[in-house]
């Protein structure tokens, strides 16, 4: 009697497994091509502007894609909002003067600054510590701490900087590096020698925006031979090369700098839907794209269909794939929460905003599927699948379960290639730390980064266009993406966090 229960009982089990996995092709069919083109044919169209961070046309986009949470049936993630709104900071220069000794010197033709890091109102700054280069070796046994630093620009012709060095933006010695490190080592701000003035283009009116709001208590600027010769006590202006030949140590001048400077605060937002899950509706699956690109500029639209619309459009369309499963009876487990971040162009700020302020907690967030590229071919891929494949970046990492989820799905449904090489810890690119994937990483939150490689081509060109999406590839792509979700949001347990996040840093 016993063994005939057993028998029914893994026999009924079967038939569950067996109905749910038909569930998910059914449901997985609603994603076409057709329907993925309709979507971002909108969201890539000239009236979102390009949908730069905290500008109409992110709104406008903003409220696109609620309407459709909307529309689905979803819950607004967020109280009764959909929306998530964060701060947004932007300067506007109203004016400056530097001046050495009395001497004035003249914005562009002498000098230029970080209008960020700069606080309204004057300086008066009595000396400045010269470290050459500004290399790690220069700043050790020197205290700078509650002083600026004077730093030559680049590095001498012969440095070779460590193996391991970052050799991103510019470089193994780039101007942000040397001034972190001065920071770091508690100075108040880096006065960097360039021998590129006057400058060809005039220092903007209107700063970049920013996510965090800063006192200006770390300022930076950068200026000519000219204002370096005297702030080392040279009467008369040294060149380049003989500035080099000057010993390291602290030298005296009276040097103002006068900066009035207006702060907006603008703001940006995410949006997020939620689809209740039932037995396990505190436990949640994250799916994640940006909806932001780079805007307008001038008159040019820089449209993102494939950065990031296909991913928008992909959790869109996934979105209405699982509201439509729940209706017919088929719905997860798990909460799936649907998050459209802005602010990725500018530094991932949406999902740093969210991972910062989490709306669901982390601990209870089993896995983040970020979408990000997923419309088009990488033109630097050589091999024969390059229209049957997908770079899936994080599957060595946080959970040993994602692997084997991710690979047997796509085996048993989509039958993609699926190419690890961008997990590479030494990969140039550094695309692991490229989109929003990494603000759940890097918060213990196993993830899994779904992308098309593409780095050339129309990348961050205003020639991103819907017509260059192949929406068959990407159909494929996004079906994977939906089983994925489908498998962790019903299984019995969340993905299990085996592995340390062991890499480089940022």
């Amino acid at each position: 009697m016993k063994k005939l229960l057993l028998t029914h009982m893994l026999l009924a089990s079967m038939f569950a497994m067996a109905q749910n996995d038909d569930a998910a092709a059914k449901f997985a069919g609603t994603i076409t091509a057709k329907s993925l083109k309709e979507k971002l044919s909108v969201i890539a169209s000239a009236q979102f502007e390009g949908r730069e961070t905290a500008t109409p046309g992110q709104k406008k986009a903003a409220a696109y894609i609620e309407s459709l949470f909307k529309k689905y049936g979803l819950k607004p993630g967020n109280g009764d909002s959909y929306q998530q709104v964060y701060p947004v900071y932007q300067d506007e220069l109203l004016g400056v003067k530097l001046s050495v000794n009395g001497k004035p010197f003249m914005l562009d033709k002498d000098f230029t600054f970080t209008l960020q890091s700069a606080a309204t109102g004057v300086s008066n700054i009595k000396e400045v510590v010269f470290l050459g280069y500004g290399l790690a070796e220069d700043f050790a046994n020197i205290d700078v701490k509650g002083k600026v630093v004077l730093l030559l620009d680049g590095a001498p012709a012969d440095y070779k900087p460590a193996a391991n060095a970052p050799t991103r933006r510019g470089g193994p010695t780039p101007f942000f590096a040397k001034a972190g490190m001065a920071r770091t080592k508690g100075a108040t701000g880096v006065v960097l020698v360039s021998n590129a003035f006057p400058r060809k283009i005039a220092t903007a009116t209107k700063g970049e925006m920013y996510l965090t709001k800063t006192t200006g208590s770390f300022t930076t600027v950068t200026v000519s031979n000219e204002i370096a010769s005297a702030l080392l006590g040279r009467t008369s202006t040294l060149s380049i090369d003989k500035l080099k030949e000057i010993n390291k140590g602290t030298y005296y001048a009276e040097t103002k700098l006068d900066v009035n400077k207006l702060t907006t605060n603008l703001e940006s937002s995410n949006v997020i839907g939620v689809l209740e899950g039932s037995d396990k509706s505190d436990e949640y699956v994250v799916l994640s794209g940006h909806y932001d690109h780079l805007g307008k500029r001038d008159t040019v639209i820089y449209y993102g269909a494939d950065d990031d619309g296909s991913g928008t459009t992909s959790v869109l369309q996934m979105a209405e794939a699982f509201a439509t499963a729940k209706k017919k009876g088929n719905g997860p487990r798990r909460s799936i929460i649907f998050l459209a971040v802005s602010g990725e162009e500018k530094g991932l700020w949406g999902s740093q905003y969210y991972s910062e302020h989490p709306l669901y907690p982390l601990a209870k967030t089993t896995v983040d599927l970020n979408t990000d590229m997923v419309g088009r071919v990488d033109t630097e891929r050589k091999t024969a699948d390059t229209t049957n494949y997908i770079y899936v970046i994080g599957h060595d990492k946080l959970s040993s379960d994602l692997p084997v989820i991710n690979e047997a799905v796509n085996k048993k449904y989509t039958n993609l290639t699926l190419d690890y090489k961008y997990d590479d810890p030494n990969d140039k690119n550094q695309i692991y730390y490229r989109s929003d994937h990494y603000n759940f990483a890097r918060m213990g939150v196993p993830i899994l980064f779904f992308y098309d490689g593409m780095l050339l081509a129309d990348y961050h060109k205003p020639t991103d266009t819907v017509d260059k999406i192949n929406f068959e590839l990407m159909e494929k792509r996004t079906r994977l993406i939906f089983h994925t979700a489908w498998v962790i949001a019903n299984r019995d347990q969340m993905l299990k966090r085996d592995i340390p996040l062991n890499m480089p840093s940022r």
